[in-house]
């Protein structure tokens, strides 16, 4: 799997757009702001892949990008309280309309900023994900901006700060380093090389 041949497909606003699903997909998910757009172009060593804004809740699509034979997913940053009401509603909507439809989706990435405890949004996200019996894991971002001891504590705390945390598979990752990125490729290879197997054996 070549993550350098990761490309743009296409971007929609709305559940109801969203087209069926082509294959195998993997989803990225997480507050605005965490470091989403950055986490993803440090994984695909594409600079402009995903949209980095300084501006948080940019990402108000739904974003959808290939490396085959993976399909992945952007959905949009959650709990930037400086739109309206009904674009949030429209964003909650769209990432709901996404996770109930019928489609092959071996993982989400849940992105938490490792400075900080995770918020209630995102205790709410990975409650959602349990309950729906999703497979994920926990991508800790920024990692880079801790120390030593800081990045103990925050490795420590975490799983208590989690429902289900002992049982999470929790990274910490910085885009600025690279600090994580060859073992989310080491996750995502293994996704794709079960699907080829699968396919081998079909």
């Amino acid at each position: 799997m070549n993550f350098n041949q990761a490309k743009y497909t296409a971007s929609y606003g709305l559940a109801k757009q969203l087209p069926p699903a082509r294959g195998i997909e993997v989803a990225f998910a997480g507050r605005s702001n965490v470091g989403k757009s950055s986490a993803i172009n440090k994984i695909f060593n594409r600079k402009g892949l995903a949209r980095v804004s300084s501006v948080p809740g940019k990402t108000a699509t739904i974003n959808f990008f290939e490396v085959s034979p993976l399909h992945f997913v952007d959905l949009p940053g959650y709990g930037y309280a400086k739109v309206s009401k009904s674009e949030q509603r429209r964003w909650s909507e769209l990432i709901e309309g996404y996770f109930a439809q019928e489609r092959d989706l071996r993982l989400v990435v849940q992105l938490i900023d490792m400075r900080h405890p995770p918020t209630a949004l995102d205790i709410q996200m990975v409650n959602y994900l349990i309950e729906r019996e999703l497979p994920f894991l926990v991508l800790l971002t920024k990692a880079d901006k801790l120390n030593k001891t800081q990045t103990a504590e925050r490795l420590a705390n975490i799983p208590s700060e989690l429902p289900c945390g002992d049982q999470i598979t929790i990274l910490p990752f910085s885009s600025e380093t690279g600090q994580g990125v060859a073992e989310i490729r080491e996750i995502l290879t293994q996704i794709a090389e079960e699907d080829e197997e699968g396919e081998a054996e079909g």
